[in-house]
């Protein structure tokens, strides 16, 4: 399973792209993604971390570190009995365009394409891109603006780890998510985010007479149980999960 994501990745993300990583490893996928910073290093650091099979998958020549920061990574993934792959010759410096290729190959790599986290311009939504071309399974997880996108278009949505083996698996798959609890803050705040139109904690603050911190609060928990959307300048909108959970409701 690949896992990708962005490289200025969120605490949360990296934790999700960690946890998931490990659940997954410990199942017995080889998970692979592009050694990158964020959810990249995140994802190969969970499959070592139980003692799993990663792969990385480089946009130079094997005998360039890239990020360099990352050099243990890589030699951790090898020492460990996973790989350090290239489609490039040795001397390849890690340029720009290098990286298309890069995401083509983890694409065709995997069984399935997991985006964790990104943004809208984000190179994983070229990986997407490239799993679907390929015929390969893709899913998303909620709460990014680049994942959103994905969801927008049909792409399955996993909040768990068995979420993407069952993605994997063929099966039907209902991401579920946990509603506040009706009349809390959390939940008068995500019945007054938008599909569309972003707001911030001062907006909720105004509009709905609650604690600023209460607002700030509440939108951290909305975020993390994949119900909204952060987005620049600390703005939120609803996710299409809780789009979809408050229509069923």
């Amino acid at each position: 399973m690949a896992l990708v994501g962005a490289r200025a990745a969120t605490r949360h993300g990296r934790e999700r792209a960690l946890a998931f990583a490990g659940e997954l490893a410990e199942s017995g996928h080889c998970i692979i993604s592009g050694g990158a910073l964020g959810i990249d290093s995140a994802a190969h650091e969970g499959a070592l971390r139980v003692g799993g099979i990663t792969t990385a998958v480089m946009a130079c020549g094997l005998d360039r570190y890239y990020p360099r920061r990352n050099q243990r990574l890589f030699e951790a993934i090898v020492e460990r009995g996973g790989a350090v792959v290239s489609p490039y010759d040795e001397g390849c410096e890690p340029l720009r365009w290098r990286f298309v290729r890069r995401n083509q190959v983890i694409a065709a790599l995997a069984d399935l394409v997991l985006v964790v986290e990104a943004g809208t311009n984000s190179g994983s939504l070229h990986t997407a891109r490239f799993a679907l071309g390929l015929g390969r399974k893709l899913a998303a997880v909620p709460g990014s603006p680049g994942c959103e996108l994905l969801l927008a278009e049909g792409i399955a949505a996993v909040g768990s780890a068995e979420d993407a083996k069952a993605v994997l698996a063929g099966e039907a798959v209902t991401c579920s998510a946990q509603l506040p609890k009706a009349g809390s803050v959390a939940d008068r705040v995500l019945r007054r985010l938008s599909s569309h139109k972003a707001l911030a904690a001062a907006d909720l603050h105004e509009e709905l007479g609650i604690p600023l911190r209460e607002a700030q609060r509440a939108l951290l928990r909305l975020q993390l149980d994949l119900l909204a959307v952060a987005l620049p300048g600390q703005r939120y909108r609803r996710s299409k999960l809780a789009a979809h959970v408050l229509t069923t409701d």
